[in-house]
């Protein structure tokens, strides 16, 4: 059996030790240990193998007992005073009975009978149970005068011989109040990520930042602070397409055909709101016309709002699979990758992952050839007839994209993008999930592959068309709707396609 736990101990000499020898006691096996005084020297991680339940029992048994087994996330309360103690023996140590009752740890003390002041005695505490600060405060008026210098019963202020019941607090900021042992479980996750992304040389307060910054940007990019760059061109008479680039990525395209609608991809859940409202202020408000929604690849970007919309959402049965698992590197060659396994989960929650439900699975029979991309299925948008190319998996298995050669449009997920055409801020967002995962393709080589390919399938329908005046359209899963520059070597943003910026004010 598998035993992982979070272990809160003293910073001394045979600590870790002692933890070791429980294990040891009842036949557990080490599997992984974590241990990094630079993050906090109190913590460390544990996952052990075990013989039955009863031995789980045990060990967690005595590590409760001697106080190391760390099963609850109360904020650490902050209390900096002057406290001014009667000059006679014994002072100090009736003052000290007080805070060793509330099981406050002393962070700082400083006194000096020599000083100015040789009364006064300058005490910071740290209370692992907020509750009790008042409780101590009210004890001590009681008995001594006292001037509070700083007073932080959350604990922000703390330092970093706490770091990971700071970083819950933070992470309950962002996600909202959360069982205990939801929090434990994720940060021992997140600590797993952080093993790995030290071992390669990364700074792991870098990745605790960016896992923070990440959700942040998605709290902060809803509501009053949404915004969408967006770009319409008329396709037809009564064809228009709509490409809608929301703050933290995941395009959604919308293809209005008059009594019909479709949507390619859906953008994150948490979003769902706000692109509600933006879609009724374009006049695309009617949800009963959305007919079908095509997904590209399972990331919450892309597929993280189907669950929200009538419409059945039609995808390939590898990114079904992915969905199910929870798991972005599901049917890649890096499946067993902590890194992407946590990173999908993080984004799962932070994103508020609401993945589609009426499902409909493309066939796997080939029926044609784009380049090296078998084309699986084939379907109509009005009088748009697209096929559907299944990619090799360089970036997510399952991916898929969506050919109309007769219109050039040709709709790339994240296998092909402008990246010139991202905002500063979109920039910094795309590279958080680069430092969580060290590249976002589970295959870097197929992946450089696939976009080779699609830009040949681009210049031979930019071929095509190029006698009617018209160009093959890019449409990728972030960025702009762009073109092929004139040497077919890059992407540019049509002049004739301008991109307007939306807010719910503007």
């Amino acid at each position: 059996m598998k035993l992982r736990f979070i272990a809160r101990m003293p910073n001394g000499p045979g600590a870790l030790h002692r933890a070791a020898d429980i294990i040891h006691k009842y036949e557990g096996n080490i599997s992984r240990i974590h241990y990094d005084d630079r993050i906090d020297p109190h913590t460390a991680f544990f996952e052990i193998t075990v013989h039955g339940q009863e031995a789980v029992e045990n060990i967690r048994s005595e590590l409760h007992r001697i106080g190391y087994l760390q099963e609850s996330l109360e904020p650490i309360g902050f209390l900096k005073f002057n406290i001014f103690l009667p000059n006679r023996p014994g002072a100090l140590v009736e003052f000290l009975n007080h805070t060793t009752s509330s099981k406050a740890n002393i962070a700082f003390l400083d006194f000096d009978e020599k000083g100015k002041h040789p009364d006064r005695v300058t005490v910071a505490l740290t209370i692992e149970n907020s509750k009790v600060i008042d409780r101590l405060l009210n004890d001590l008026k009681n008995h001594y005068r006292i001037e509070i210098l700083e007073y932080d019963p959350r604990g922000k202020q703390l330092d970093n011989t706490v770091f990971y019941l700071k970083f819950a607090q933070e992470l309950r900021e962002i996600i909202g109040e959360a069982e205990d042992t939801f929090l434990l479980k994720l940060i021992y996750d997140i600590n797993h990520i952080v093993q790995e992304l030290t071992n390669l040389r990364q700074d792991p307060h870098k990745v605790f930042d960016s896992i923070l910054a990440t959700g942040r940007s998605l709290r902060d990019t809803t509501g009053a602070g949404f915004y969408a760059d967006v770009q319409r061109i008329q396709l037809l008479d009564d064809v228009q397409l709509f490409c809608f680039q929301l703050p933290c990525g995941g395009n959604i395209f919308i293809i209005n055909a008059g009594d019909e609608m479709a949507m390619i991809d859906t953008g994150f859940g948490i979003y769902h709101p706000d692109v509600t409202t933006m879609l009724q202020r374009y006049g695309l408000g009617d949800l009963s016309k959305l007919k079908h929604i095509y997904i590209t690849h399972a990331d919450a970007d892309h597929s993280g709002a189907g669950g929200f919309f009538s419409a059945p959402s039609h995808m390939h049965q590898g990114s079904s699979e992915v969905i199910d698992r929870t798991n972005r590197a599901y049917g890649s060659k890096i499946e067993s990758s902590i890194l992407e396994e946590v990173y999908t989960k993080l984004i799962t929650l932070f994103s508020n992952f609401t993945p589609p439900t009426r499902r409909e699975i493309f066939p796997t029979q080939v029926l044609d050839l784009q380049n090296i991309f078998p084309v699986i299925q084939r379907f109509s948008v009005g009088p748009l007839e697209f096929e559907v190319l299944e990619s090799l998996g360089g970036h997510t298995f399952g991916h898929v994209f969506y050919l109309c050669r007769k219109h050039g449009l040709l709709f790339t997920g994240d296998s092909l993008i402008n990246f010139d055409s991202f905002t500063e801020k979109r920039k910094k967002y795309a590279t958080l999930a680069t430092i969580l995962m060290t590249s976002v393709n589970v295959d870097s080589d197929t992946a450089r592959k696939e976009r080779m390919a699609l830009l040949e399938i681009a210049k031979e329908v930019d071929k095509e068309l190029r006698p009617s005046g018209r160009r093959c359209l890019i449409c990728g899963g972030h960025g702009a709707i762009s073109s092929l520059t004139e040497d077919g070597s890059a992407l540019v943003v049509p002049a004739e396609y301008p991109i307007e910026h939306y807010t719910h004010n503007s």
